[in-house]
């Protein structure tokens, strides 16, 4: 019996969620619907954060939380890319490579936790090749909290659950990549 490769698209990992309200989320380097940069791709890529910006966020936030899920990795959970924590209200934009391991380009106080990669900080595409096209879903949610509560050691499925306990509002954007 043949094993068939293809698998259905995994639904959007924000739609079964209580719904709230959206707010701008923009980049130099991710269009929505469109294609990486190689910068944003795993090693021999640049493995290197996007630039973010972001606006019209609701005025009792207290702080945000920015991440990068793969809903399309294989298996069943998805694959986490980023987790970014605690970003204070008054941050409305991340610089390019701010989601490097040593934190040195964040604010004080912000920290990432550990992705699936088993490294703190961003982790670039790396679709398998042969399959499909995955969406890269960055996602900055504005929070009702100064702190969501989560530790350096807090896995990313953890913290997204306390994520959508305080979600006032939440912006996404939508990069794809697809090896040969």
């Amino acid at each position: 019996m043949a094993v068939s490769l293809t698998r259905p698209v995994a639904p959007d990992p924000y739609a079964a969620l209580p719904p709230v309200p959206s707010f701008t989320l923009t980049s130099e380097d991710v269009r929505d619907g469109e294609p990486l940069l190689d910068a944003q791709w795993a090693p021999p890529g640049g493995n290197t954060s996007p630039p973010l910006g972001w606006s019209g966020f609701p005025a009792q936030t207290l702080s945000f939380v920015v991440n990068l899920f793969d809903p399309d990795a294989p298996g069943v959970t998805g694959f986490w890319h980023w987790f970014m924590v605690d970003v204070p209200a008054r941050t409305t934009s991340l610089p390019r490579g701010a989601g490097s391991p040593d934190d040195a380009r964040v604010p004080p106080g912000v920290f990432q936790l550990r992705g699936d990669s088993g490294s703190s900080g961003f982790s670039g595409a790396k679709p398998p090749p042969g399959d499909r096209a995955h969406r890269y879903v960055i996602a900055v949610h504005a929070l009702d909290v100064e702190h969501l509560g989560v530790g350096t050691s807090t896995m990313p499925g953890a913290a997204s659950i306390a994520t959508v306990r305080h979600t006032l509002a939440r912006a996404i954007l939508v990069g794809t990549a697809q090896a040969a």
